[in-house]
């Protein structure tokens, strides 16, 4: 099994003209993904890597069965897109748009809970079933089948440490990137619930980072509530104290969201927390 999505979901690329969409598309397509239509307003009838190109997300979906959508629009443009997946219907949107400004965030992130919908970023690689879809941006040639499930702030640490447990000889299930930014559509808690249920993931690695208090909240849900085992590493031990570094959720405030802080609650939860990413896969061995 995989969370979210698997060899059978269908998806929709909003934006599929522009260079990102374009190039993304075939390298999604590559991995086996099952791209069935895409969207540019005023492009309808032409085609991209042999995907048929619509008008609005409406249309495409009046044609197909559109599972999944993944959003490379300009940030000006990401809550409109998001909002036309949703209204259409669509289950599972990953928005990879970064800059997206905070209040259209917070209207994304509302409207997909009002549908029940997934909402993953904005400012996300993606998320990846191994073996089986990849929606977004990360490189294909890691992400292979296995018993480990991934969620993480952080793209490149995502793919250094997926690369690392691949070298070990170890897969994954599904890597989800929550995203960078202070409002995400799914958050820590949420995907560690949803791996719980999932019984082909045995464990989980969860990647952090300083600021926000995303990581404790966590902590203390797997405390109570998680039952399989977990191996987190959290970037940003060196960095100065109030900060800011590459994620607009990464900064220090008021003396919350620090790195000490975070490791302090995952370690009092029973998380083995990693000093480097190449020591996630020794962790997990022993976890599995």
């Amino acid at each position: 099994m995989a969370i979210y999505i698997d060899e059978n979901t269908q998806v929709l690329v909003q934006g599929i003209t522009g260079r990102q969409g374009s190039f993304h598309t075939g390298q999604m397509l590559a991995y086996g993904t099952r791209i069935v239509a895409g969207v540019a307003p005023g492009r309808r009838g032409q085609t991209v890597e042999g995907v048929p190109v619509y008008d609005t997300v409406a249309e495409a979906c009046s044609r197909y069965r559109v599972d999944a959508s993944v959003i490379f629009i300009p940030a000006a443009g990401a809550k409109d897109a998001v909002l036309e997946a949703l209204e259409a219907g669509v289950g599972v949107v990953v928005c990879v748009t970064e800059h997206v400004p905070l209040h259209d965030e917070m209207l994304m992130v509302a409207a997909a809970r009002r549908k029940g919908a997934v909402l993953i970023g904005p400012n996300t690689f993606g998320v990846v079933s191994s073996g089986k879809c990849k929606i977004g941006i990360p490189p294909n040639q890691v992400f292979v089948p296995g018993p480990v499930g991934v969620v993480s702030r952080s793209g490149t640490l995502s793919y250094e440490i997926v690369a690392n447990l691949l070298a070990a000889g170890i897969g994954t299930t599904t890597v989800v990137g929550m995203g960078g930014d202070r409002i995400a559509g799914r958050n820590f808690i949420e995907v560690l619930q949803d791996f719980e249920n999932d019984p082909e993931t045995k464990a989980v690695v969860m990647i952090g980072e300083i600021g926000g208090t995303a990581e404790e909240q966590a902590a203390e849900y797997i405390r109570h509530h998680l039952t399989k085992p977990v191996v987190a590493y959290i970037a940003g031990k060196s960095a100065p104290p109030g900060k800011r570094m590459g994620h607009a959720g990464a900064i220090i405030e008021r003396g919350r969201g620090t790195f000490a802080g975070k490791v302090q609650a995952l370690q009092a939860a029973g998380v083995q927390v990693a000093g480097l990413p190449l020591e996630v896969p020794e962790l997990i061995k022993e976890v599995i």
